[in-house]
């Protein structure tokens, strides 16, 4: 027991002395702190690092915009490490920012100069657009940085974009306390565009009539305004406008979207007008062509709901002539 004692104490007396040892060593050796290289010229670099007696290893080169040209883009290992002398310290040399040419881009659609912008690694700028006689809508006029400027790569190039000639103004109509047939035909004689179409309930107005515009009687306005209308009351039409037929049928109210599908059946051939999901309580309004020989087929959720080859009452929807004359008299005397 006493020589097995003694030999335990012999193994950790020898154990503890031989690691004090090799610490007492290894700290005798020459150990320095890497320096913060970053940003720094590569000459200042190089010697700095010689003075330290480590060695100085290119791992490559790249092109930053936030570092300047033959300057230290990144080391490893990295500042404040402990490292013995005569080790490596790896650096990454900035090319500084990457310069491009400015592409031609005067004369282009805006859709292809966005794509060429992209190509040449520049970045989109201010697009601003104003009418110009002459111009085609979308063509670009102008460009900053001009062309052939040699410039940072990512740098914005702003476009002035041409719309065109300017579009002829004139002034609103008035197609209040007309009815929604008429107030249609006016829009489409001063060549504007038809927008919403709402409805309201007013006791104190006649039914079937419109009680407000937008844009407002006397504004100006250019060809292609839309216009929206707000009616008075809930009545459903189809109505026939130089060949053409109007059609309005109201949405039942719900929770679930309803499938509305328009087909027509000219001729014998079948084919799809309108086929949508529309929200419960909306209006249904689609521009039919005249059909000589044939008839227009409506479903609610694959169900038909109106079947009508001529003159027909059924789901609400009614079809009808209206008289234009009193009306092309009150255009001409309003213009």
């Amino acid at each position: 027991m006493k020589i097995t004692g003694l030999l335990v104490l012999f193994v950790i007396v020898a154990g503890v002395v031989g690691y004090m040892t090799l610490r007492v060593i290894v700290k005798s050796e020459d150990v320095v702190i890497v320096p913060d290289l970053v940003g720094k010229d590569v000459v200042y670099a190089l010697e700095l690092l010689t003075d330290l007696g480590l060695n100085t290893k290119v791992a490559g080169y790249e092109y930053r915009r936030d570092v300047a040209k033959n300057h230290i883009a990144h080391q490893d290992p990295a500042p404040g490490a402990e490292i013995k002398k005569g080790r490596d310290v790896r650096i990454v040399v900035s090319k500084g920012p990457e310069m491009v040419s400015t592409p031609n881009l005067v004369g282009l659609d805006i859709r292809e100069a966005k794509i060429i912008i992209d190509e040449n690694g520049l970045a989109e700028g201010v697009v601003s657009q104003t009418f110009v006689q002459g111009s085609r809508n979308g063509e670009v006029l102008s460009q900053a940085p001009e062309a052939g400027r040699v410039v940072t790569r990512a740098t914005p190039v702003d476009l002035l974009v041409g719309l065109g000639p300017r579009p002829e103004r004139f002034k609103m109509p008035r197609v209040i306390g007309c009815s929604p047939q008429e107030a249609i035909m006016v829009i489409e004689e001063t060549h504007l565009g038809l927008g919403k179409i709402l409805r309201v309930q007013r006791d104190d107005m006649p039914m079937d009539i419109v009680v407000e515009q937008h844009p407002r009687f006397g504004y100006p306005v250019t060809a292609g305004t839309r216009v929206d209308l707000t009616v008075n009351g809930r009545k459903e039409t189809v109505f026939e406008r130089r060949r053409l037929l109007l059609l309005h049928y109201p949405i039942p109210a719900g929770f679930l979207k309803t499938r509305i599908r328009l087909r027509v059946n000219a001729f014998g051939v079948f084919y799809d007008l309108l086929d949508r999901f529309w929200p419960p309580g909306q209006d249904v309004w689609a521009i039919l062509p005249p059909l000589e020989e044939g008839a227009f087929f409506l479903y609610q959720d694959d169900a038909l709901v109106v079947e009508s080859a001529a003159v027909t009452g059924r789901a609400g929807m009614t079809m009808g002539r209206i008289n234009t004359s009193g009306l092309r008299r009150r255009l001409k005397g309003e213009s």
